[in-house]
């Protein structure tokens, strides 16, 4: 693995904790997992921390600090607690990490719409313009479908995805889901976010009886990349603002 980038605050493992906690939260509240399905893990060391199933199990909405544990790159929880277990599908995580040393977080989740989407035979398209900016960019990139509906739950498997993925931010999952990656948790989460966005209203379009194309290359080349500030800190704000005024936030 070559050289790996750091992620804001590696040196303090509890933050790496509360991001990923508070990334399932809002996973679990903006509709990007039904009830207690997905998982956000972000390297640590040289190991990962992952959000695992707990002894109260309740769902990604209801995220604990202490449901993040630090587990090894061959898939092992390093943090034993009773009734704690990683994720089936830790092997996405892992895989993934391996190959992509710019990568700090990996996020999956099953998002309704974005797996409806692709059942009906359609792509995420660069369909809108200002309305979703990030999720227009990466569309107009394409994003690649790993085209089997299993779970992931072997090194083999992993690798494949991780192949599919490539140099991708994103990778859509027949009939399962999404992965999205980022250099942190808030990038990982907002990416998953646009493109589901972006896929409800490509939904919407279809359903009213048009399926929407591709915004022509001269409007696509002037959406100009708003940068980390944007795309992932003041969504992060408002995501996280938005879990306090619901009573869902992380206590201190």
């Amino acid at each position: 693995m070559s050289t790996v980038e750091m992620y804001p605050g590696a040196e303090d493992t509890e933050v790496l904790r509360r991001d990923v906690a508070t990334g399932c939260r809002i996973a679990g509240h903006r509709g990007l997992c039904e009830d207690i399905l997905g998982h956000i893990s972000v390297r640590s060391e040289d190991s990962l921390l992952i959000r695992c199933r707990g002894p109260r199990e309740s769902g990604l909405i209801f995220t604990e600090i202490t449901d993040v544990r630090r587990a090894s790159y061959e898939g092992g929880l390093m943090e034993k607690a009773a009734g704690f277990s990683v994720p089936n599908e830790i092997h996405i995580h892992t895989e993934i990490l391996k190959v992509r040393s710019d990568v700090q977080a990996v996020f999956h989740a099953h998002p309704p719409a974005i797996v409806a989407l692709d059942l009906a035979g359609l792509e995420l398209l660069p369909v809108v313009g200002a309305y979703n900016i990030p999720a227009s960019r990466m569309a107009a990139k394409g994003i690649p479908l790993y085209s089997r509906s299993v779970l992931v739950n072997t090194p083999a498997l992993g690798a494949e995805v991780a192949e599919v993925l490539g140099d991708s931010p994103a990778c859509v999952m027949r009939g399962h889901g999404l992965v999205t990656v980022g250099r942190t948790v808030a990038e990982a989460v907002s990416r998953a976010l646009s493109l589901n966005s972006l896929a409800r209203m490509m939904l919407r379009s279809a359903s009213a009886g048009r399926v929407p194309a591709a915004l022509p290359a001269q409007d696509l080349a002037q959406l100009p990349d708003l940068g980390a500030g944007f795309n992932d800190a003041h969504l992060w704000r408002f995501e996280t603002a938005a879990l306090r005024a619901m009573g869902l936030d992380l206590a201190d």
